[in-house]
């Protein structure tokens, strides 16, 4: 939210200088994130001066260029290339001299030097009104009035320049107060006076307006629980036209494009006091009657932005007599309905909706305005009459308008202030200091809350209806510590607690162990969202009140996440990746739903770059299936490898235990990767926690004496089918359940001519040992023997 100072010094009269204003609201919850410095004329003119073109002829070495000089009133006049096709002798021109920095509007700007142009010396430029950032014509340099300017004079002297500081403040959600400038300056002034410092706050003047007794037009309230509050009121004879300067400087300073002098003024009220307004063009009300309820479902409305929308039903809308809908309510107007150039009769609104139903409207229809974020977090329900006659006065004042109607109003049942009881045992309970008694009572005073009654135990308060947040004596506690400082608490130097001994969880002790593992090697964690955008509807779990479109529902797969954290630090030249993440996945499951925590694992390009002696290694299937295996070796676990691919991944293996699937390993398609912006080969690996989870750790490791006897290597050369993977060798021997085979190894694999069709070579080396004796030939003999048998019976293999 931005706060221009000017502005708020409107309000709040303090010596205090912008940085300490900043430190102030920062250290009562109003967190300043930066300042900027505001001008209406970006760099305010200097180096810029008022010439006069003696000589313009044509450049000698370009067609499209004059050559001139130029008097600025100093001792020998300038040489300047001029491009213009409007350049000419004797024109008074605006001249920026070597040194100047030029910001056109909507530009960085750049600064003027001494040059060379075609071989020509030129000495500064002679500059347009969008040049200079005061007007939007480029068509050629600007000209100006002999009689009105003189020559060598800085040009800043004929130009009003309005400039200001303006606070960046991160304004947490709950402060509705704060969402204005005077509810800045009415919050930093409780901070002052609490604290010491001089200060004074401007009081809202309410003017009085002349209404006349017409009933031409009328309101009619349909929905009061929407709507508890709404007024309005007729203007007449109103000139629509462009804004004083005063008032287009204050929405400027703050980001807003001024619009017309009625527009810019409702915009002024939502930013000078947090109260949204709305102005109708009462020509359009068809009947002259303004009601307020529930849209017909189906009807179409054309907002301010352009967009037709077809409304639900569930929505508040404001309608004319005919029920044709005028405006989302508390959300953003309609298009139609709205005041143009051609406006003359103007119909007001000002009012407070119910928070909940501006909030589900605007959530509806993907809708963010300044209105509906006030209205959404609650508006000051005492304040709408106010504003009204307020903004009245002013239209009254700027664009000549008369009322032409009763000021109208609906307003059943009042809403009135939050009554609390605030105990001062509890105070220092929660704050763990004693703030005196009066010291109390002039926080309180200085928040506008009311002490109602002062009892022995405590305080009865009034909390004003505009503090939305404030509602528990929690939070009245929380207001007196915000102003009193956050900072006057001391550190306790003892920290008590009460430790709760709880049993061992084993399937976070998994997730922890699999963590550190993965540390280990190099990985790192990350931690994505588990709302996300639109995905298949027949297996997602939409969320009922979505916190935006792009978050509308939950997580499928862990993936998708994985890869945009892949494709972020690709764009950031980070391309060496080894990332994983524990997290949850949900889906629905027949009548209702399932979660499942999962690990996920992503690597891809390089595992380690390459030097002089050595080249890169990139990341591959094996070395991610690797890791896996490493993961999976701590657990007393038989897995089965089955391979598969699918729509995401090319080629991929699936792990087994006792018939479930415990995860998989993949490397993704060219098309899922480019879904996602990613360029280059990705191998992704994932394990799901709760089949897991019943396998127990490995017993802990034992350490022995190195083994005294040598180890035999053997090698065998098989020719296997095509389909017979090296798992299924790996597998049969394993099964012979050998003490003395140590070790098996895959070390070629051979297929191409000299071998039968539809068959390929595998080489194998076996490690054989006996920790007890040196192996005689016979004993090896044997146990080769064996390895032989179980391979050739369990996969059809042939010795070569």
């Amino acid at each position: 939210m931005k706060i221009s100072e000017n502005w708020l010094r409107q309000y709040i009269s303090t010596t205090l200088n912008t940085e300490k204003i900043a430190d102030v609201l920062t250290d009562i919850g109003l967190e300043v994130e930066g300042v900027d410095h505001f001008e209406t004329i970006t760099g305010g003119l200097q180096g810029i001066v008022v010439g006069k073109v003696m000589t313009c002829a044509q450049h000698p070495n370009a067609d499209k260029l004059k050559l001139t000089t130029v008097d600025i009133g100093a001792d020998s006049a300038l040489q300047i290339v001029c491009g213009a096709p409007n350049v000419a002798e004797g024109q008074t021109v605006a001249v920026a001299t070597v040194g100047a920095k030029i910001q056109p509007k909507g530009s960085a700007g750049f600064e003027i030097k001494e040059a060379k142009i075609r071989g020509e010396k030129s000495q500064g430029m002679l500059c347009s009104e969008q040049e200079l950032g005061i007007g939007d014509d480029s068509s050629g340099i600007m000209i100006l009035d002999e009689d009105q300017y003189v020559v060598g004079t800085p040009l800043a002297q004929y130009f009003e320049n309005y400039e200001d500081q303006v606070f960046e403040i991160g304004l947490t959600p709950n402060r509705s107060d704060a969402m204005s400038h005077f509810g800045v300056a009415r919050d930093l002034y409780a901070a002052l006076q609490s604290n010491g410092v001089e200060a004074e706050l401007e009081k809202i003047a309410v003017p009085k307006i002349e209404v006349v007794d017409k009933a031409e037009y009328s309101i009619e309230i349909e929905d009061s629980k929407g709507c508890p509050r709404y007024c309005g009121i007729v203007i007449d004879r109103v000139a629509v036209a462009d804004s004083p300067d005063w008032l287009q400087n204050k929405l400027l300073s703050i980001g807003l494009k001024p619009i017309n002098n009625v527009v810019d003024i409702t915009n002024y009220m939502l930013h000078a006091y947090g109260q949204p307004l709305h102005a109708f063009d009462a020509e359009k009300i068809t009947d002259k009657k303004i009601m307020v309820g529930p849209a017909t479902p189906g009807a179409t409305l054309t907002t301010l932005d352009g967009v037709e929308r077809t409304l639900s039903g569930q929505e508040l809308v404001i309608k004319d007599g005919s029920g044709q809908p005028l405006c989302l309510a508390g959300v953003m107007g309609g298009a139609e309905s709205g005041v143009g150039e051609q406006s003359t009769k103007i119909f007001l609104e000002s009012a407070y909706f119910n928070p909940v139903v501006v909030r589900k409207a605007a959530k509806a229809h993907g809708i963010s305005s300044d209105s509906s974020f006030r209205f959404e977090r609650g508006a000051d329900p005492a304040f709408t009459k106010k504003a009204l006659q307020i903004a009245t006065q002013l239209i009254i004042d700027i664009c000549g308008g008369v009322v032409d109607s009763t000021l109208l109003e609906h307003y059943p049942e009042e809403i009135k202030e939050h009554y609390i009881i605030l105990r001062t045992t509890k105070i220092e309970q929660i704050l763990g200091v004693k703030i005196h008694r009066e010291k109390v009572k002039e926080i309180l005073k200085n928040l506008e809350i009311t002490i109602l009654n002062e009892i022995p135990t405590g305080y009865e308060l009034a909390v004003p209806a505009y503090r939305a947040d404030v509602t528990r004596e929690i939070d009245v506690i929380e207001e007196i510590l915000r102003i009193y400082g956050y900072n006057k608490i001391d550190i306790p130097q003892k920290f008590s607690f009460s430790h709760v001994q709880q049993g061992p969880d084993d399937l976070s002790k998994l997730e922890d162990r699999m963590a550190s593992a993965l540390q280990t090697m190099g990985f790192h964690e990350v931690m994505n969202n588990s709302l996300t955008h639109l995905q298949d509807e027949s297996c997602a779990v939409k969320i009922l009140n979505p916190l935006s479109a792009e978050l509308g529902y939950m997580r499928t797969n862990l993936w998708e996440g994985l890869l945009e954290n892949t494709a972020f630090n690709i764009n950031r030249k980070s391309a060496d990746l080894k990332l994983f993440e524990i997290g949850k996945t949900y889906a629905k499951a027949g009548e209702g739903y399932a979660e499942e925590k999962k690990l996920a694992i992503l690597q891809t390009g390089r595992q380690s770059a390459e030097t002089w002696l050595t080249p890169a290694v990139y990341s591959d299937f094996y070395q991610l299936k690797g890791v896996v295996e490493q993961l999976l070796s701590g657990l007393t676990i038989d897995v089965q490898e089955e391979y598969f691919s699918d729509d995401v991944f090319a080629d991929g293996l699936s792990f087994k235990a006792d018939g479930r699937m415990i995860g998989k390993i993949g490397m993704f398609r060219e098309e899922t990767l480019r879904k996602s912006d990613v360029a280059q080969n990705c191998y992704y690996a994932e394990l799901n926690f709760l089949p897991l989870h019943k396998y127990t750790p490995a017993k802990n490791f034992t350490f022995n004496d190195l083994p005294k006897f040598n180890k035999i290597r053997r090698d065998l050369a098989l020719l296997v089918d095509q389909d017979v993977s090296y798992q299924a060798i790996k597998q049969a021997v394993e099964q012979l359940n050998n003490s003395a085979i140590r070790n098996i190894r895959l070390f070629d694999v051979y297929t191409g001519k000299n071998l039968p069709e539809g068959k390929k070579s595998y080489a194998i080396s076996l490690e054989i040992l006996n920790i007890e004796k040196t192996l005689e030939e016979s004993e090896i003999g044997k146990v080769m023997d064996e390895v032989i048998s179980a391979i050739t019976s369990k996969t059809g293999a042939v010795l070569r």
